[in-house]
């Protein structure tokens, strides 16, 4: 995010003599860990350092779409900053996030919708062909705003008629095309239909890779909005009631923070990844482990309660409204802890998160996002329980053991609504 805080010039110290011993680096807080402390992955040791990531050899142009959402937004701060150029679609230019895509250098905005809204609503053909006038590579994550399928296959199009050299679209799975008894999720099922497409086109399919996105921890919230609702309780613990078994991992990833470093390594090995499949998840944690990580980071007790309806106490879009329904069907097929599994592929699952390391090693994890980020996002939602003086202190494995797992809540309740600053509607899913 663009600083406010004028520029001042740095003092530069001289290089010190071989001579001189550098003393212990201090950590402002003990090193961050949401995985069990019997996990193969064991953060005893520091945390590899983050990859370099150099400047392109040659001039290259980047076409991206939904610029504002989590997963574009993340990967254009990175690619423009290391040099390449980015034609960036943008809805429009309301919100923090839009202004700081639109400020950055190497950024070229295209505002508008990439559909034409009327009576009947069209791909909007013109700005799409734009947005890859001159690109040579393309991250493309679609939304529900619009004819979803439409706009992929319109996309899909236009990245053959430009003849992009690797096109990287984030998809997702379609549950019912693995087991009929498994609904397919809406927003889910229709970027699997756009990738099916995909690989029906001769020139683009050897060209494309296929993204899959965990959960994003940036989701979780204390505002009453669905799913992921962290809520506040009077005694100041959080509680999160969702769907998934308490005990069933899920994959997790920080999309604000990973998604642009590890897509900008899959353009520098594209060689490996074209044509191929990636599931994007660095942590993979049951929702217990969940809200242990995350009760270590806001040093506060955080239960989880497993609720077969998901309860909805805000005005949302009506294409996450139907995903909610369909996600409270899948997740209790499973009743028994055989939930189907969130990429839809036990095996693709399997890959978490190994495959994704081996991209992106200096991620940020469940429980470092829940100290250092989390705060801060509330605080932008005009929220001030961070303020209290009285932390509850440190706190160890919270589950879900001072709740009925089994309980179940009254059900969908649509509500008023409430616009807070820090969520706009790209965000949603996006």
């Amino acid at each position: 995010m663009p600083s406010a805080a004028p520029r001042v010039e740095l003092a530069i110290r001289p290089r010190p003599s071989a001579a001189q011993v550098e003393p212990p680096r201090k950590l402002k807080h003990a090193p961050c860990t949401s995985l069990p402390s019997d996990s193969p992955l064991s953060y005893l040791e520091e945390r590899p350092a983050k990859r370099p990531m150099p400047a392109p050899s040659t001039p290259t142009t980047i076409a991206v779409c939904n610029s504002s959402g989590r997963q574009a937004a993340s990967f254009i701060r990175v690619a423009s900053a290391v040099g390449y150029h980015v034609r960036a679609q943008l809805r429009n230019l309301d919100g923090i996030v839009a202004s700081e895509i639109a400020s950055l250098p190497n950024v070229t905005v295209l505002v508008g919708d990439l559909y034409i809204k009327g009576t009947k609503e069209v791909v909007h053909e013109t700005l799409i062909k734009d947005l890859f006038n001159g690109a040579d590579l393309a991250f493309i994550n679609t939304t529900f705003w619009g004819d979803e399928v439409a706009i992929g296959k319109a996309l899909a199009d236009a990245a053959v008629a430009a003849n992009i050299k690797h096109y990287i679209y984030s998809s997702m799975p379609d549950h019912s095309k693995k087991k009929p008894e498994w609904p397919a999720i809406p927003l889910w099922s229709a970027k699997y239909e756009v990738e099916t497409y995909i690989r029906s086109l001769p020139l683009l399919a050897p060209r494309t890779t296929y993204l899959y996105t965990g959960i994003y921890n940036n989701n979780f919230t204390s505002l009453p909005y669905p799913l992921f609702c962290m809520e506040l309780q009077s005694d100041g613990s959080f509680l999160w009631e969702a769907p998934f078994h308490p005990n069933v991992p899920l994959p997790w990833l920080d999309a604000e923070h990973d998604v642009g470093p590890a897509v900008l390594q899959l353009i520098k090995d594209w060689d490996k990844w074209a044509g191929q499949k990636i599931a994007l998840a660095f942590e993979m944690l049951t929702p217990k482990q969940a809200c242990a990580a995350f009760s270590r980071g806001v040093r506060r007790p955080v239960r989880y309660r497993r609720t077969p309806k998901i309860d909805v106490k805000v005005k949302i879009p009506t294409g996450y409204h139907n995903q909610l329904l369909a996600l409270e069907k899948l997740y209790n097929v499973g009743k028994d802890g055989k939930q189907p599994p969130y990429f839809g592929s036990d095996r693709f699952e399997q890959s978490c998160p190994e495959e994704a390391l081996a991209l992106w090693e200096g991620y940020r994890g469940l429980e470092e996002y829940a100290k250092e980020v989390f705060p801060l996002e509330e605080a932008a939602n005009g929220l001030k329980w961070m303020e209290e003086d009285n932390i509850l202190g440190e706190v160890g494995e919270r589950g879900d053991d001072d709740f009925d797992s089994d309980n179940e809540s009254e059900g969908i309740t649509i509500g008023g609504g409430t616009d807070k600053p820090a969520r706009k509607e790209e965000t949603w899913l996006a």
